[in-house]
């Protein structure tokens, strides 16, 4: 997706934390499915597992990008896509029932960071940490989906990936994630509901994106194409559970799924971009129709 020429994408609450000197261990993409819900939902400090250094963070930063810089860089396309979500999701969450509060930061970081649910290597991935409310990115995780996994990681794949995240936040904040257990796996379990639902917030923004406005009443971005969906498609089967286990063991366990097949990854972001949130309701309904 193309952001508009002089839409105020430098709105978006992003900052950027430089290199603490911590070395992220090798763990990468596949550390980061296998253990995701655990460390972003539990608070769980998981750095250990990735042989990461200290997570002092290093020298911080807002970002202040224009949308022209968001169409070129990585870290400003991250600022540019959160300051869309945070106009969509504060409007629609009345109708929804519930009371809208935004993240409290996006960060970009370089190799390592510290936060509210403990140390994080660039080997966690993208996640959400509700005991801080904020969203953690390392950008070299986009490179991480093309060489590791095939994904063509364009633009709109990597707006997928923070809009995802946000989900999660709008999980969090409405409730949607209390009394839910974590710690079971499986392709009906809550973890897999979880994932697919954010998967679907994620694609009902995406539904919207052309129509939502900045301050200035400029639309934040172009009408979606059918090559850009196909790219968002890609990514989210690229990190499919039963894609990354075949990748990485040979064979593929349902029984140990925490994400979702990427069939049903990519089913339930088209539902979002065609039904809304209202068309998310991943929980209440049988394994078959996930």
């Amino acid at each position: 997706m193309t952001f508009n020429e002089g839409a105020n994408v430098g709105s978006g609450n992003v900052s950027r934390r430089g290199r603490n000197g911590a070395i992220a261990g090798g763990g990468g993409i596949i550390g980061v499915i296998a253990i995701f819900l655990i460390s972003s939902f539990t608070g769980v400090d998981l750095s250990g597992f990735f042989g990461g250094g200290g997570g002092a963070t290093g020298p911080e930063e807002e970002l202040n990008c224009t949308a022209e810089q968001a169409n070129t860089d990585d870290q400003c396309r991250v600022e540019g896509a959160a300051a869309s979500l945070e106009v969509y999701w504060s409007g629609i969450a009345p109708e929804l029932g519930f009371e809208y509060t935004p993240p409290s930061k996006t960060y970009v970081f370089d190799g390592a960071t510290n936060t509210g649910c403990g140390n994080a290597t660039s080997a966690v991935g993208p996640f959400y940490c509700p005991a801080d409310s904020s969203i953690y990115l390392d950008t070299a995780f986009y490179a991480d989906l093309r060489s590791q996994f095939g994904a063509s990681g364009g633009d709109l794949a990597q707006m997928y990936i923070i809009a995802h995240e946000w989900g999660h936040h709008i999980q969090h904040i409405s409730g949607i994630t209390e009394g839910k257990d974590l710690q079971v796996q499986g392709e009906g379990s809550d973890s897999v509901r979880l994932e697919l639902q954010a998967d679907c917030f994620a694609g009902a923004w995406v539904g919207a994106a052309a129509d939502i406005k900045d301050d200035k009443g400029i639309t934040f971005l172009k009408p979606v194409t059918r090559e850009e969906i196909n790219d968002a498609l890609n990514a989210a089967a690229a990190v499919g559970d039963d894609n990354i286990q075949e990748k990485t063991q040979g064979q593929v366990n349902p029984e140990g799924w925490t994400h979702g097949s990427s069939e049903s990854r990519q089913k339930w972001f088209e539902a979002g971009r065609a039904g809304g949130p209202d068309a998310c309701e991943t929980f209440g309904i049988p394994v078959s129709a996930l």
